[in-house]
């Protein structure tokens, strides 16, 4: 299940984008091949701690013998840099468990906005940093801009409207997150371990120490340490990989929902602080994080909901298998691909939910920073009209793909624009979205 790509992807479809990438130590440096372009750096970070604030110092020398970073086509298909060096060897009230467990990641992340973090900027003198830092991060920031901009286009558009620090943050968020994500259903996929996974979240781990392996990673390194973002969402995402290489069942919604909390929800949580509260927002910063995890949640669902076919094809069910049972369905029922009354019951009963979790995100959305809100409310208007799509399409997602047009989707821009622009009084009944 691809991950959904919450705040940052605005309703763009997963495709394939897996640049050959390389890298391996040699005499202390860092060799990397991108895209035939062979890039030898130096990287040596010193994480330092003063007043529980990481500081981040990086210096960097390069000898670049081609400064081409063009992405590379394989088979017709445009690529960007992989993890060859990993795949050698992986609904009801109260409260649910899972949403106790994540409550707590949720605070955790609010409290850093509170410590007075929301704008922490590198505290590295310029006569320290070597040209060839500055150079070096900025041609990783414009390769993850041009990634956005090639994968999730109504997205990247509304990024235009940021500064362009919000702009460079958001993007490195981005294309970790599809680095991740293409661990487990990328090209190289078959070949991904447990084992692969506990490296990539050990080089996360290096990479908020303030010691980033690549280009790519020097970019996030450099995000993190500029704003109050905590590495847990991070690693929650990556245990999402994990479930999927060895869950494709979940009994109950309990489980469901910590699997969209871990592949999509995060996401929420990582870019709140980039995006920023607006000023004037009377709202605690819980009920911010709560309404980003909130969209995180709907979005995944939504995923899921249009992706019942194509997900049985692989053997895998993303559905509750007791409210399946509840409603005289079963794993059979799925894989035969029956549109049955049952199952338009069933699926009335599982957007209704993905429709409640869209309307508690509504109320974090207004309460953003004005210069950010554009792409979320696009993201949440499009996500939106394909629960539409499924019920136009007589709950058919066995055979049918719902999905929105592009001529809906630049319909959507200028109401998402709109919205952008408005914040109403509180408890204000939003008017309905195309």
């Amino acid at each position: 299940m691809a991950v959904a790509l919450v705040w940052v992807a605005a309703g763009s479809q997963e495709l394939c984008c897996s640049e050959r990438f390389q890298h391996y130590n040699h005499g202390g440096y860092v060799v990397s091949r991108i895209a035939g372009a062979k890039v030898m750096t130096k990287l040596v970070s010193q994480a330092k701690f003063k007043n529980n604030r990481v500081r981040l110092s990086v210096k960097a020398a390069l000898d670049v013998s081609s400064t081409n970073l063009a992405s590379e086509s394989v088979n017709g298909t445009t690529r960007f840099p992989d993890l060859a060096g990993l795949v050698t060897d992986g609904s009801g009230r109260p409260m649910l468990s899972s949403e106790k467990k994540v409550y707590d990641v949720v605070l955790k992340q609010a409290a850093l906005v509170k410590k007075g973090e929301k704008s922490r900027l590198l505290d590295v003198k310029p006569d320290l940093v070597p040209a060839g830092t500055l150079q070096i991060l900025n041609e990783a920031y414009e390769r993850c801009r041009e990634v956005c901009a090639e994968y999730a286009k109504t997205f990247y558009l509304g990024t235009l409207l940021m500064t362009p620090e919000r702009q460079r943050a958001i993007w490195a968020i981005y294309v970790w997150c599809r680095r991740t994500d293409e661990l487990v259903d990328g090209p190289n996929a078959s070949h991904i371990t447990p084992k692969a996974l506990d490296r990539w979240e050990q080089r996360l781990q290096d990479l908020f120490n303030g010691n980033p392996y690549d280009m790519l990673d020097a970019a996030l390194a450099d995000t993190v340490a500029r704003y109050p973002v905590d590495i847990q969402p991070f690693k929650d995402m990556i245990d999402g990989m994990r479930m999927d290489l060895t869950k494709s069942r979940y009994k109950n919604f309990d489980e469901l929902y910590l699997y969209c909390y871990y592949v999509a929800g995060t996401v929420g949580l990582m870019s709140v602080p980039i995006m920023g509260i607006a000023p004037e927002s009377q709202a605690t910063t819980e009920s911010v994080y709560n309404s980003a995890l909130a969209l995180g949640i709907a979005n995944q669902l939504t995923n899921i909901l249009r992706d019942v076919g194509e997900d049985a094809r692989r053997g895998r069910i993303y559905l509750p298998q007791d409210e399946l049972a509840q409603s005289g369905l079963s794993d059979e029922d799925i894989f035969s691909g029956k549109v049955t009354n049952k199952w338009r019951s069933f699926m009335k009963d599982q957007i209704r939910r993905a429709r409640m979790f869209f309307d508690d995100a509504e109320k974090g959305v207004i309460e953003l920073d004005k210069a950010s809100r554009w792409p979320v409310w696009a993201s949440l208007i499009l996500y939106r009209q394909i629960l539409d799509a499924i019920e136009a399409n007589d709950y058919d997602n066995f055979t049918k793909r719902a999905y929105v047009g592009k001529v809906k989707k630049f319909m959507t821009l200028p109401v998402a624009y709109t919205r952008s622009l408005v914040r109403p009084p509180p408890n204000t009944k939003l008017a309905p979205m195309l």
